[in-house]
């Protein structure tokens, strides 16, 4: 079992920065591949990026690359979502997630455990 909390969402103006994190807790967390997934409002949720704990190898969707970077504090047990340049399209719900499963990590769907989700609002 693995337990997840973001943080850091909040109203940023087109063009800015903003950090989420995500802390974990649990058995043997750092098994896992980590990941953040989105929901824009009307839509379904999305994958956005992904990164294993074990050997830092990470993916991303193309709508994201070049503008965002994850990364990971083992000592810290939290992964973190470097967001810039940020527009419009990526106002959305940002859900920290964990999966062993083997899966493709690029399918939302296919995450074992979720956290609570924080929103993200990006104005013009």
């Amino acid at each position: 079992q693995v337990q997840l909390v973001e943080s850091g969402g909040g109203l940023v103006q087109t063009g800015d920065s903003l950090r989420l994190s995500c802390a974990a807790s649990g058995r043997a967390f750092n098994r896992y591949t980590m990941g953040w997934s989105r929901r824009a409002p009307g839509k379904e949720r999305e994958f956005v990026v992904a990164i294993s704990w074990s050997t830092g190898g990470t993916l991303y969707a193309d709508s994201v690359k070049d503008r965002f970077t994850i990364s990971r504090d083992n000592s810290k047990k939290t992964v973190y979502l470097q967001m810039n340049s940020l527009k419009g399209e990526d106002t959305a719900v940002y859900y920290c997630a964990a999966t062993s499963s083997g899966r493709p990590l690029v399918v939302a769907s296919n995450y074992d455990y979720w956290g609570q989700g924080t929103q993200v609002t990006v104005s013009s």
